[in-house]
C-alpha cells in the first residue's frame, strides 16, 4: 500500500471558487489495544521516524527502575520528561528542578541550544538581548530524564546521546520489548535533539499510543503506562506549551485523549475510552496539512460527538484553516480530502 492524498490547500476569490493549489499525501492508522487495525488510510504500516512522539517511551527505562521515587519526581516533571515544550517561565522552571534533583546543572544537557518555541507559536518577537541555553531546547526535559536514569544507574553522564551509551541500549531493548518487535528491525537515526530515534510501521506508534490511553490498566506496563499518563493528560500544558497543538488536542479529550506531536508531521492520540490509538504521518513532513488530518480522523472515529462547544471550540481552528496573506486577507484553506476505510 502507498500514501494516499489526505489533504489539500486551496485559493481563489469567495466568488469564483475555491481551487486546489497542493496535495499532501500521508498515511492513517487506527489499531485497538490489542494491535489490531480497525481503520486506515493510506498505508498503515508505513515505515515511520517515530520523533518526538517516542518521548513517553525514552522515558519508560528510567520509570521502570523506579527512578522518580528515588529522585521524587513530581507528576509535573514527569511531564515534561515527555515534553516538547515551549521554553515558557514553567518549563524552564521545572526542568531547572529535575536537573537540580539528580544535583546536575544545564551543562550537562547534550540537546544542544535553540530558541524557545514561545516565540513561533505566539508571534511574538525574540527579544535582541535574549540569550538561550540548552535548558531553552524543547527536548530539555527528556535529557533531564536521560540524565537522570544515568545517576541512577551509575552510568557516564558525559556522551548519554550515544548509541553505544547504556542508557540508549536501555531505551532501544525496553522499546522494542514493548512495541513486539525485534530491536534490530527497528532502523535508527539521528533525531534533532541528537539522541537516537527509530522507525516503526505506523500501525506499531498506533499500538504504543493505545496502550499508553488505557494507563494503569495495561497489563504489563500498568504502573509506569499510569503515571505517563496521568502526567501528560495532568499537565498538557507542559507537554507543550501556549498555542500549541497537543495541548488543545487534550484540553478538547478532557483527560480521555493522550497526545503528542512529533516533527516532520507526525502525530499519535491515544483515546482512552474507545480503547484505540491513533497514528498519522503526513509524506512531505509539512504539519500545516497535520492538523486537519487529525482533526478529519477524529471526527470520523466518531470523537468528537458529545464534546461540549467550549471544548470542541478550542479544536474548531484545525477542522478547516484558512490560509491568510501579509494583509490577513483569506486566500484560501486547507481541507482534509479522505475517508477512513474499515479494516
Amino acid at each position: 500500500m502507498q500514501a494516499i492524498p489526505l489533504v489539500a490547500t486551496t485559493r481563489g476569490y469567495p466568488d469564483t471558487g475555491k481551487v486546489v493549489e497542493n496535495v499532501h499525501a500521508g498515511s492513517v492508522a487506527v489499531v485497538d489495544v490489542h494491535g489490531r487495525l480497525l481503520y486506515s488510510a493510506g498505508d498503515p504500516h508505513y515505515p515511520t521516524f517515530t520523533r518526538s512522539a517516542l518521548k513517553p517511551f525514552q522515558a519508560l527505562p528510567f520509570l521502570l527502575s523506579d527512578g522518580p521515587a528515588r529522585y521524587g519526581l513530581s507528576r509535573d516533571e514527569l511531564a515534561l520528561l515527555c515534553a516538547s515544550h515551549s521554553g515558557e517561565d514553567k518549563h524552564l522552571a521545572g526542568v531547572s528542578s529535575i536537573l537540580d534533583k539528580i544535583g546536575l546543572d544545564p551543562g550537562h544537557l547534550e540537546c544542544g541550544c535553540a530558541t524557545p518555541l514561545f516565540y513561533e507559536f505566539t508571534g511574538q518577537q525574540v527579544p535582541n538581548e535574549a540569550r538561550f541555553t540548552p535548558l531553552h531546547h524543547n527536548c530539555s526535559g527528556k535529557h533531564s530524564g536521560f540524565l537522570a536514569w544515568c545517576r541512577l544507574h551509575g552510568a557516564p553522564t558525559a556522551g548519554y546521546v550515544e548509541r553505544g551509551h547504556p542508557l540508549q541500549q536501555a531505551i532501544r531493548s525496553t522499546l522494542a520489548e514493548t512495541v513486539g518487535m525485534p530491536a534490530d528491525s527497528m532502523p535508527t537515526g539521528i533525531d534533532g535533539c541528537s539522541a537516537p530515534n527509530y522507525a516503526m510501521p505506523l500501525s506499531k506508534l498506533a499500538h504504543l499510543y493505545a496502550r499508553l490511553g488505557q494507563g494503569s490498566a495495561d497489563p504489563v506496563l500498568g504502573g509506569a503506562m499510569g503515571m505517563l499518563l496521568d502526567a501528560m493528560t495532568g499537565r498538557p500544558d507542559l507537554v507543550s506549551g501556549t498555542e500549541r497543538t497537543d495541548l488543545h488536542w487534550m484540553t478538547a479529550g478532557d483527560g480521555d485523549w493522550v497526545a503528542k506531536i512529533g516533527a516532520d508531521a507526525v502525530q499519535a492520540i491515544g483515546v482512552r475510552s474507545a480503547g484505540i490509538g491513533v497514528a498519522i504521518k503526513i509524506a512531505d513532513g509539512n504539519s500545516r496539512a497535520l492538523h486537519p488530518a487529525v482533526h478529519a480522523t477524529l471526527d470520523q472515529l466518531g470523537l468528537l460527538k458529545g464534546i461540549d462547544d467550549e471544548r470542541l471550540g478550542v479544536i474548531e481552528r484545525y477542522r478547516q484553516p484558512p490560509i491568510r496573506n501579509a494583509r490577513g486577507t483569506v486566500a484560501g484553506d486547507i481541507r482534509p480530502l479522505f475517508t477512513l476505510k474499515l479494516a
